[in-house]
């Protein structure tokens, strides 16, 4: 369905882009969350080029903004499983690579789809000391809410997300789940032909 699509992919964006922001003072991640998702969607509700479907725009601009403040190295290692243990430097490497690619693309290309989706917090069960939250919240715009779980870890004075649950269906262990087959079928090389064959295919 194009709404639960657009919600995970806009909803992780905004949150890995809220994650990074500078700021003189921790927030706790569900008050950041707040307030920058709401910022982010009226950039991108005014941005004249998003709205055009510039992809390559929104490509770099999610390259820049977003992926630098995600711990993509956590992401691809629960992604690839117990196998990452057996993968090599230069083959981690290149798992990181074209997994980013992959994720890049699919947010950019959910972005385009943009129009009037909010995003409302709900409330969030923590304690101060804790170092990983989960943040909860809805998509809300045409047909019914779509409720989205959100993994953060703390790193250093800030949060980063490495996880992203929508309707029950957490998308590390998804991609897990194709990972453990590919390289079942294919060993490490396999996967990171198949990712790089895909990544490929999407450019064109």
């Amino acid at each position: 369905m194009l709404s639960r699509r657009i919600a995970l992919l806009l909803s992780t964006t905004m949150l890995a882009f809220s994650v990074g922001m500078v700021r003189a003072q921790p927030q706790a991640p569900d008050e950041l969350i707040k307030q920058v998702s709401t910022d982010v969607l009226e950039t991108l509700k005014a941005d004249k080029s998003v709205k055009s479907g510039d992809l390559q725009k929104i490509i770099a601009l999610v390259d820049e903004k977003v992926m630098p403040h995600v711990n993509f190295q956590r992401m691809t290692a629960s992604a690839v499983g117990r196998f990452w243990r057996q993968a090599t430097p230069e083959q981690k490497h290149r798992l990181q690579d074209e997994f980013k690619v992959l994720l890049v693309r699919t947010y950019s290309g959910a972005l385009v789809q943009v129009k009037d989706q909010t995003v409302q917090l709900k409330p969030m069960r923590s304690r101060p000391d804790d170092k990983e939250v989960v943040v909860k919240t809805e998509v809300r715009g045409q047909g019914d809410p779509i409720q989205l779980d959100y993994r953060l870890e703390k790193a250093g004075d800030g949060w980063r997300i490495y996880d992203v649950n929508v309707l029950g269906i957490w998308l590390v262990e998804n991609y897990r789940n194709s990972f453990a087959q590919e390289i079942g079928a294919n060993g490490i090389d396999g996967l990171i032909s198949k990712l790089a064959e895909r990544n490929k295919s999407n450019r064109s």
